[in-house]
């Protein structure tokens, strides 16, 4: 039997028998989660809808992982899931858009809050202009088909459901389409 061997088979046969085999240091770390508020969500990747469990704590996110109690995944993600904690913490992530104004031959960059506002004006603006309440023998058909909308494929059917009333019911948009179905 060689030296490294009867080391080796002196440590398995202490294995265990440390009372305190957890240092003091190990002992006192605690979860980074420990205190935190929990929410769940879905995935925004595919349309699986897989559950994840947020945790967060003054505006911050601390950690996002995947629910065991959800029927769809059982706690497991794919990958891009896996990865979702990155797409909100990232320090090169964009939160800032490109705007060219109209005969402008530069582009600026503009805050993401200007660009969501500056989109629903255009569509109340859009939309106003182009709103039929009623048709020329007196019908009521509140449409408007002068905004048209594509959605995408990584939506699942309760969301797609919501977008359809928003855009139908309240704002009268008639051309509706999904990427998943073409």
């Amino acid at each position: 039997m060689t030296r490294t061997s009867r080391r080796l088979l002196r440590r398995l046969a202490t294995l265990g028998s440390d009372p305190q085999p957890i240092s003091p240091r190990t002992a006192a770390m605690r979860p980074r989660t420990e205190g935190a508020e929990l929410t769940l969500s879905v995935c925004p990747y595919c349309a699986v809808g897989c559950s994840q469990r947020v945790y967060h704590r003054g505006g911050e996110i601390l950690s996002i992982e995947g629910n065991p109690e959800s029927p769809i995944s059982a706690g497991h993600l794919c990958p891009k899931g896996a990865a979702t904690y990155q797409l909100h913490v990232n320090p090169h992530r964009i939160t800032s858009v490109l705007y060219r104004a109209p005969y402008s031959d530069r582009w600026e960059q503009r805050p993401l809050g200007w660009a969501m506002e500056r989109v629903a004006q255009l569509i109340r603006t859009t939309r106003d202009r182009g709103f039929v309440e009623r048709t020329e023998s007196g019908e009521r058909v509140n449409h408007c088909l002068t905004i048209a909308s594509l959605g995408g494929a990584t939506l699942d059917n309760e969301e797609n459901y919501l977008i359809k009333k928003l855009l139908t019911g309240g704002l009268g948009i008639i051309p509706i389409e999904n990427q998943a179905r073409i």
